[in-house]
């Protein structure tokens, strides 16, 4: 038998590179926040995640959703498919440790986990589009991704991790659906999946399904992956509608978050996409039509059950609430404002998507890519990622993972362009269109031209008023009603038995109105303010004012309540109480 003289060196399986790749990263991360897991809670967010679970490991029924320690109860909307992960990863860690350190790991590895497939689904993108090399490219993106990891370093457990994983997957399933077969009904029962965790990755969810649409509409092969994803959503979006939402609640709409009305959309939009597909005529104008049938019938459904959902998800929040407090809110902002404001954090923010705009444009300068189902998936769904992330800039996350492969395909093109064909001078170039470089090169030149922040998307590490220390010497006062900055109040529920009168919520606009007025209000209209809400103590940390009364004018704000009490002038009917601790604790006299 003749030996050969030369041969095809075999190359390493891509799925242990994309391991490697989250090992490192996972590494990276524990080096940074392990040590933070046992000072704080990390967020509003995860605190009041950490309530909702205990709540219900504690015996609150499954489709009971209702936190009874906020007055006058608050009923939330957050999907108890993230409990049960949390669960059972806490239930994991309990057979190896005790339960404060099982629900430290707990926090620390269920946001790391969901790292994975978010990694593998942007690697999988980039194979799609610019083949095995672009996807090589996008794991060192991903790897050098710093600013991208900000929704899955330790701590995180809201909810914003799985969604940023699953849309990646479902956009991943999508571009590769006129090549793959299974891949149409993954995309679908992701979808399902998606919708049953939360609403605010429905535009790139929407674009999918568009795609889908939209190819069946022109192409007639892709008459079987539209009928697949739709039966695929059909499903799933019905299974996750039955596993959330109690019978009580299933005539119930909501704007922000799985119910009768967002079933009604899915599930004719799917059923009628699926019978269009199985049934689908040779003639495109027929397609079209059936199409854009589908869509308006199940579109009317929607508006017919709940209209006011077509303003978005906060369209049943008080508008007073809105122009108070969540537009203030950093993450909110537009971001040409938060630019504005924060000129060096707009910056940084700003500077990956960009540079993913300007390789999506060249992308789609090339015919080819034109004339590409996958391409073109990719580049919408980024595209309306961008355009999200203008709006409000909490979507920075999607617009930055959706944006890796399209990046990736840019450096592909400027290897060819400057003829770089070693490893080396290839790897430097990728490394310059790395998030976390491009945004502390960004960085660097803003703060040399002399610009500045007066602040930043989040608070500060390790502030004191967010330290779970802080609050041990609250959890040892009688049980009572605590008004606050409303921000403390998941953290107030998590770490004391105290019920609170608000907390950070659009679903609160009561209870946040209550606690403005209770802070902002001159100390005798605040004293009858206290009595309305039931409060039993009034606490402050800090010399920060709350967000909600940035509106008021100086004059006003040092008459206030909290003014007041900032300045150490007190009205008589609060008795202070004596704690440790950064908190300043008042008493309410009968």
């Amino acid at each position: 038998m003749p030996v050969p003289t030369s041969a095809t060196p075999r190359q390493p399986s891509f799925a242990l590179l994309v391991a490697i790749a989250w090992l490192l990263i996972v590494l990276q991360l524990l080096a940074q926040y392990w040590s933070e897991t046992a000072l704080n809670l990390l967020d509003t967010d995860d605190a009041m995640r950490l309530t909702q679970l205990k709540d219900w490991l504690g015996g609150q029924g499954w489709y009971d959703l209702h936190q009874w320690r906020v007055a006058p109860g608050y009923l939330s909307h957050w999907s108890r498919l993230i409990d049960a992960g949390l669960a059972g990863t806490l239930w994991l860690a309990g057979l190896f440790c005790d339960a404060p350190l099982a629900e430290r790991l707990m926090r620390t590895t269920w946001p790391m986990l969901w790292l994975l497939p978010t990694i593998a689904g942007v690697a999988a993108i980039a194979w799609r589009i610019a083949g095995r090399e672009g996807a090589l490219v996008a794991l060192l993106l991903a790897l050098v991704g710093l600013p991208a990891f900000h929704q899955f370093r330790p701590g995180r457990i809201d909810h914003h991790n799985v969604q940023i994983a699953l849309s990646v997957l479902v956009v991943a399933a999508t571009v590769w659906s006129d090549r793959v077969r299974f891949a149409a009904l993954a995309a679908g029962a992701l979808t399902g999946l998606a919708l049953g965790v939360g609403l605010e990755c429905l535009p790139y969810l929407l674009v999918c399904g568009a795609a889908f649409a939209l190819r069946y509409a022109l192409d007639g092969a892709g008459a079987r992956a539209a009928a697949e994803y739709g039966l695929a959503l059909a499903v799933s979006a019905t299974a996750a509608f039955f596993a959330l939402v109690g019978p009580d609640n299933w005539r119930n709409a909501a704007c922000d978050a799985i119910a009768i009305n967002w079933l009604a959309l899915v599930g004719i939009g799917g059923l009628g996409l699926a019978a269009a597909g199985y049934f689908a005529s040779e003639r495109r104008a027929a397609r079209l039509a059936c199409a854009l049938a589908v869509g308006a019938v199940a579109a009317a459904a929607f508006l017919m059950i709940e209209p006011r959902c077509l303003k978005g998800p906060y369209a049943m929040m008080d508008p007073q609430v809105w122009s108070m407090w969540l537009s203030r809110v950093a993450e909110m902002q537009p971001l040409i404002a938060l630019a504005l404001k924060t000129p060096v954090t707009g910056l940084a923010v700003a500077a990956f998507p960009v540079a993913a705009v300007l390789a999506t444009l060249l992308l789609l300068s090339d015919r080819a890519a034109r004339r590409d189902f996958g391409a073109l998936a990719a580049s919408a769904a980024f595209a309306v990622a961008f355009l999200t992330t203008l709006a409000a800039v909490k979507a920075y996350f999607y617009a930055t993972w959706l944006g890796m492969p399209l990046v990736a395909a840019l450096a592909l093109r400027l290897f060819g362009t400057f003829r770089l064909n070693a490893l080396l001078p290839r790897v430097a170039l990728s490394l310059l269109l790395t998030p976390a470089v491009l945004s502390v090169g960004v960085i660097g030149i803003a703060k040399a031209a002399g610009l500045g922040d007066r602040g930043g998307l989040e608070p500060p590490k390790h502030d004191a008023c967010l330290d779970n220390a802080s609050y041990a010497p609250l959890a040892r006062l009688p049980a009572g009603v605590i008004a606050a900055n409303i921000d403390f109040g998941p953290f107030l529920l998590a770490l004391t038995p105290h019920r609170i009168v608000a907390a950070p919520y659009h679903r609160l606009s009561a209870g946040i109105l209550a606690a403005h007025e209770i802070l902002a209000a001159p100390p005798e209209a605040a004293r009858r303010a206290v009595a309305r809400a039931g409060a039993t103590y009034v606490v402050t940390c800090g010399g920060r004012a709350p967000d909600d009364l940035a509106d008021l004018t100086k004059s006003a704000l040092d008459a206030s309540l909290w003014g007041r009490m900032q300045a150490r002038q007190v009205p008589d009917w609060l008795e202070p109480v004596a704690v440790d601790g950064p908190m300043l604790v008042y008493r309410a006299k009968p």
